[in-house]
């Protein structure tokens, strides 16, 4: 009985802090491995073919990344228990705010949560671009995991105007210039 009670007060002692993000920012690393966040850049003889997935969005719309054709696309590999995802949600979100919606487009691929995980995650962080959930078809990842397999969670790929992957970042995504610097350097290669 006692458990519960203590278990209790955790969850509503939660609610106003983020305690598992609090403890990955401590370096503490309990039950996470992440990855190093190694920036991989891929000159445009090295980028392979044009990578295309498709999903249901957390929201319950369909998804397919031949829609974004013609723009940098910005996918997120997370999921809602990622401690490092929790961090770098809103450099993601501010980054998304911040360029042209006509040029860049942002998507989430939830590897693990159903929706009713995954929206309150979206909801708490104020991430307003879409998610797939790729949980029960793995199609996102497997799309991937030929030329560039997210082998950490978070993993966010940068994939050019024509959907060839430009750029990785392995794990957490530091800061909002590193992103940008990316985008920029790939909307610079078509102007």
């Amino acid at each position: 009985m006692t458990a519960v009670v203590v278990a209790a007060a955790l969850l509503l002692t939660g609610c106003t802090s983020d305690p598992l993000a609090d403890q990955f920012r401590e370096g503490s690393g309990k039950n996470y491995i992440a990855g190093d966040g190694t920036i991989t850049v891929y000159d445009l003889d090295g980028r392979g073919e044009p990578i295309e997935f498709s999903g249901e969005t957390v929201e319950g719309e369909s998804f397919d990344s031949a829609d974004a054709a013609g723009k940098v696309q910005v996918v997120n590999f997370w999921y809602a228990g990622c401690a490092p995802c929790r961090v770098e949600a809103p450099i993601l979100q501010e980054v998304y705010e911040a360029v042209d919606p006509d040029e860049v487009s942002f998507v989430g691929v939830n590897v693990r949560d159903q929706a009713g995980t995954a929206a309150p995650f979206e909801q708490d962080y104020g991430i307003t671009y879409p998610s797939v959930l790729d949980v029960a078809s793995g199609e996102a990842q497997l799309a991937f995991a030929g030329r560039v397999p997210p082998a950490a969670v978070p993993t966010t790929i940068v994939l050019d105007q024509q959907g060839k992957v430009a750029a990785r970042v392995l794990g957490q995504l530091k800061d909002a210039s590193i992103l940008e610097t990316i985008i920029d350097d790939l909307l610079a290669e078509q102007a």
